[in-house]
């Protein structure tokens, strides 16, 4: 897979020695994990393995220890709206969209200020012109032409890219995707991933995956990190990870090419 980034498109994530403790459990240890400019890197791992709370973690909504950069700036001491304007980016894994908007007027929520002067504005001109990057947004998850169809109306996976969609608005260096193919059969999950490639392509920002599709996974990483029981087990690429003992034990079962069998 290619991992050519466009110029103006340097950095990246880097997550070091990140460690999350809820009293005495320690749910990430010591994680070592960097996502490049132009590249998608998986995060895979049994349920319970942490890799929610690691994106918790680096998104600042839960509390940690170690380091986050994003393109070469601490970012873990900024609160999670702040890493957001910086240009970190998620979805979440229940992402629910407003069934009776219309599938612009879900994305513009990403846009829009908090506060009262934001509600005092919604209540008297609800239907204000919307920015720009929600129409850019839109396009880059090829849902450009279903914009003014309501949310409810559409596809599951359509309703998924449109969550993506809302992480693409305003500034995204790095977009992470929790889950996003819960919930897809095959044909949606490789049309998935196919937008997914365009994205990080078009977009040049980096992309950090987590999914329990092993196919989505490992068909469009660039690379792959596993955890278990919290701490990192695996980093390297995705044909290296189909054979890995440690990997096939923790979480595969059968090395992948027997997979089907």
């Amino acid at each position: 897979m290619s991992t050519d980034v466009p110029a103006a498109a340097r950095g990246g994530l880097r997550a070091e020695r990140l460690t999350v403790r809820y009293g005495g459990v320690t749910a990430n240890s010591d994680v070592d994990l960097d996502v490049r400019p132009g590249e998608i890197v998986g995060l895979i791992g049994p349920n319970g393995a942490g890799k929610t709370t690691f994106v918790d973690a680096v998104t600042g909504f839960t509390r940690s220890e170690g380091s986050v950069t994003l393109d070469g700036e601490r970012i873990d001491a900024l609160r999670p709206h702040e890493r957001r304007r910086r240009g970190l980016s998620r979805t979440w894994q229940s992402g629910e969209l407003f069934g009776n908007l219309t599938v612009r007027e879900n994305v513009a929520v990403a846009t829009r200020p908090g506060g009262v002067g934001t509600l005092f504005r919604d209540i008297f001109w609800p239907r204000r012109r919307v920015d720009g990057s929600v129409g850019r947004a839109l396009s880059l998850v090829g849902l450009g032409e279903e914009a003014d169809r309501l949310a409810r109306d559409l596809s599951l996976g359509q309703q998924k890219l449109v969550g993506v969609a809302r992480a693409l608005v305003g500034t995204c260096k790095l977009l992470l995707l929790d889950e996003p193919a819960a919930g897809l059969d095959s044909a949606e999950s490789l049309e998935f991933a196919t937008r997914l490639r365009t994205i990080v392509g078009e977009q040049g920002a980096g992309a950090l995956l987590i999914d329990h599709d092993m196919s989505l996974v490992l068909g469009v990483c660039d690379r792959v990190f596993v955890l278990e029981f919290g701490k990192l087990i695996f980093s390297g690429t995705p044909d290296e990870a189909r054979t890995d003992q440690a990997v096939v034990a923790a979480y595969l079962g059968v090395p992948m090419e027997n997979a089907d069998a």
